[in-house]
């Protein structure tokens, strides 16, 4: 996978913290930046560790797939895909929940972060550089967090929803791209 396919999935799976981080802003109109980060560090954390863990596993289970990996890589980021644009429509951060205790915040980070476990089970199946997808996944998601709250703070609900939605699509699309190329190969 190559560094700008790599952004590109990057950006789709960091929607969900950035709906996330809408709804987080929304509810605490108040938060410090310290605290922003501290939110933000914790779901892009996760988000970048899960591809880890998915990678691992895939690695493991790869010789017994090879044949249908990219069946599976498709299947896997279309499901996902079609899952945050399902999804997109709910609320994740409750507003009497508050996102600035570690369990709240936790919670909210290992909830976005599950469709980047399954991302990297896809990554082992077609060879990725897991050490690379790491590191761009979880700056990219930090900002994009940050960026959430504030947008949060001040814009309101109106386009946390439609943020899934892209993000949904973008990771259809980097599925249809990894069965388009394992054709043309």
């Amino acid at each position: 996978m190559g560094i700008v396919t790599l952004f590109v999935v990057a950006v789709g799976l960091s929607f969900d913290s950035f709906a996330v981080s809408i709804s987080c802003g929304i509810s605490q109109k108040e938060i410090k930046f310290f605290e922003a980060v501290k939110i933000a560090f914790l779901l892009a954390l996760l988000q970048g560790l899960m591809p880890v863990a998915g990678w691992f596993i895939g690695s493991q289970v790869k010789t017994y797939v090879e044949n249908v990996d990219h069946w599976i890589a498709f299947a896997l980021l279309s499901v996902i895909g079609i899952k945050m644009v399902m999804e997109s429509q709910k609320s994740k951060c409750d507003k009497l929940m508050n996102p600035l205790k570690f369990t709240v915040a936790l919670t909210l980070a290992i909830a976005t972060s599950i469709d980047a476990f399954v991302v990297g089970i896809s990554f082992a199946f077609i060879n990725s550089n897991i050490i690379l997808a790491f590191l761009v996944i979880g700056p990219i998601t930090f900002v994009i967090s940050m960026l959430g709250m504030l947008f949060g703070k001040k814009t309101g609900e109106k386009f946390g929803p439609k943020m899934g939605i892209l993000g949904g699509i973008i990771l259809i699309l980097i599925g249809s791209k990894i069965l388009i190329e394992h054709f043309l190969q």
